[in-house]
Formats: C-alpha cells, structure tokens, sequence
C-alpha cells in the first residue's frame, strides 16, 4: 500500500512539471533533472551524448524557441 502511495505522488509531481506551451507539452530539462535526482548539467551532457535517440524535434533550447518565436516578428 504505501509503495503504491509513493507511486501516485510521484505522478502528481510528474504531471505538475508538465507546461503546455503554444499547443505542445514541454518539460524543463531542471525539472527533468530533479526527478531523475541529478544535477541539471548532467542531464544536458547525456542529452547531448545521446542526440540521436531523440526526434530531430524534441529538444528545443529556450534561445532557439525565443529566437523562433521572434522571426515572424
């Protein structure tokens, strides 16, 4: 039972990181972070090791979707 407990507080958590942005769902890689329990620059350095696992889509930086966003302007 309190396994189970753990289990569903830690979805909240997830679901609370989880930010609708111009119709997409994102996370922030801090956040991200946290709930694998390391160091934010840890996770970007695998991230950036493991580029290829990812679609050519998923991993937008803050100044590349600021820069996109300010194009159109």
């Amino acid at each position: 039972m309190k396994q189970m407990r753990n289990a569903s507080l830690e979805s909240v958590h997830i679901d609370s990181a989880i930010y609708l942005v111009r119709g997409e769902r994102i996370i922030l890689d801090s956040d991200l972070a946290k709930i694998y329990g390391i160091p934010t620059f840890r996770l970007n350095e695998a991230v950036k090791r493991n580029r290829n696992r990812f679609p050519h889509d998923a991993l937008t930086s803050q100044i590349a979707m600021s820069n996109k966003g300010l194009s159109g302007v």
